[in-house]
């Protein structure tokens, strides 16, 4: 038997994969998934996990906000092959994108490589590395504020 995730994993969950503006709406998707919760203890969740507001309005974890902050500056492709994602940089840039992506450890990510301008991420599976490649080049377009 697979062992319930604590409430704040599934909160990085939810904050990761969807698109939570209130405490409100992630008191109710906490319900949805069976964690019985209050406002309060959301709140205080929120402060623990230091998510930030983009300027959407959108909660985002601060590790996640630091690696869109790198991918929108300094990336120029990404390429997803297998369970592999290659990641073209700006030269010299490679290693602090790395170490963006190792920061925000991202479930199914074993870990990153990187040389001057390039990166290669490893992942678990394939479908992972895909998803990966999907959420960095949804941060490629993204302008922060």
């Amino acid at each position: 038997m697979k062992a319930r995730k604590g409430r704040q994993e599934v909160i990085k969950d939810l904050i990761r994969g969807g698109d939570i503006r209130t405490q409100g709406s992630l008191v109710q998707a906490l319900a949805e998934l069976g964690y019985s919760v209050t406002q309060a203890t959301v709140s205080r969740d929120v402060s623990d996990l230091q998510l930030e507001k983009l300027p959407g309005g959108i909660y985002i974890l601060r590790e996640d906000l630091h690696l869109m902050r790198m991918v929108s500056e300094l990336v120029i492709e990404i390429l997803q092959v297998n369970n592999f994602v290659i990641i073209k940089s700006q030269g010299g840039s490679a290693p602090v994108v790395a170490a963006a992506i190792d920061h925000a450890a991202i479930e199914g990510v074993y870990g990153s490589v990187s040389g001057d301008n390039t990166v290669l991420v490893v992942s678990d599976s394939e479908k992972t590395a895909l998803s990966l490649k999907e959420k960095l080049d949804s941060y490629l377009r993204f302008q922060i504020r």
